[in-house]
């Protein structure tokens, strides 16, 4: 059996080149190291490097090895930080990562609702785009992760998580009050079609280019963010306009904005991921419930 210690040990050598280098960066001496890399070669039974001036080189066994270490280090790190989840949702203790717009609208509901019924629940947040909040889930680093995906951007989850469906949010674009289309309810994307635009995050930005090529032209992007009270403020200021979640419309800061339908409908389709054996842990359940609640509300239910 190969001890996981050693195994960082062994890693660092090969990233730095050199036993006194892996010391210095792991903070152990040089003795120590390579006391960690002989009984290392020992457990395996073969020798792992030969010295090829002042550095180590790998032999054909410690290749074959390098190329594992990586992969079973990164798996022994994910199994201790899901049992550290384990035991902290046990504990009433939630990380929940979620996109900027859901914590800024959905987000708060739970937490106050989850406040005044459970007070012994706490909730930590974390901010990220998917699939970014989705790479933290299964790396053990949050425990729910809210994403969105466009139509056409679905993809089945891993078979080690449960995707709960929660919101349809419609599309609205964001112009200022004194555009010509602000009169309108409903507006052509069509339209819009020698506008300056405004961009969103790069998921968002994907689903907005293949909506304008379907309607035949090809959007100015005059400036993207992922930031939305900057992307508003752009659009109070006549930077440009811009298509937005109709999330947004729950907090619009600027009076010189305003939020419109448009044509043709499209919706993103917002869900919530969680690690299949924490399913059934009663801080999860109580999380997963809030965020039903609080979207069946917005969406009419």
């Amino acid at each position: 059996m190969l001890d996981s210690r050693r195994l960082r040990t062994f890693r660092e050598v090969v990233v730095t080149g050199s036993f006194t280098a892996a010391a210095r960066s792991l903070g152990y001496t040089q003795p120590a190291v390579t006391q960690q890399i002989r009984a290392l070669e020992r457990e395996a039974g073969v020798p792992l490097f030969t010295r090829n001036g002042r550095r180590m080189r790998l032999t054909e066994a410690g290749e074959i090895l390098a190329r594992h270490t990586q992969v079973i280090l990164g798996t022994l790190n994910d199994a201790q930080q899901q049992l550290q989840a384990w035991t902290r949702l046990r504990a009433g203790r939630v990380r929940v990562c979620a996109f900027p717009s859901a914590n800024a609208t959905l987000i708060p509901e739970v937490v106050a609702a989850l406040l005044a019924e459970h007070p012994a629940v706490r909730v930590e947040l974390q901010e990220a785009e998917p699939p970014e909040s989705v790479h933290r889930l299964l790396a053990g680093e949050c425990d729910i992760a809210l994403s969105f995906s466009y139509p056409g951007q679905r993809a089945d989850p891993p078979s080690e998580l449960v995707e709960i469906d929660l919101l349809e949010d419609l599309l609205v674009v964001l112009l200022p009050t004194g555009h010509p289309l602000a009169r309108r309810r409903v507006v052509r994307l069509a339209d819009l079609h020698q506008a300056r635009w405004v961009a969103g995050c790069s998921r968002c930005r994907a689903n907005f280019l293949h909506l304008c090529a379907e309607e035949g032209f090809d959007p100015d992007i005059v400036f993207t963010t992922d930031d939305n009270l900057a992307l508003q403020s752009l659009v109070a200021a006549g930077v440009g306009v811009a298509v937005a979640p109709s999330l947004v419309l729950s907090f619009l800061n600027h009076r010189q904005v305003v939020g419109r339908a448009i044509e043709p409908n499209v919706r993103r389709r917002i869900s919530a991921q969680v690690l299949r054996e924490h399913l059934p842990l009663p801080a999860i359940e109580l999380v997963l419930q809030g965020l039903r609640s609080a979207t069946a509300v917005r969406s009419g239910c």
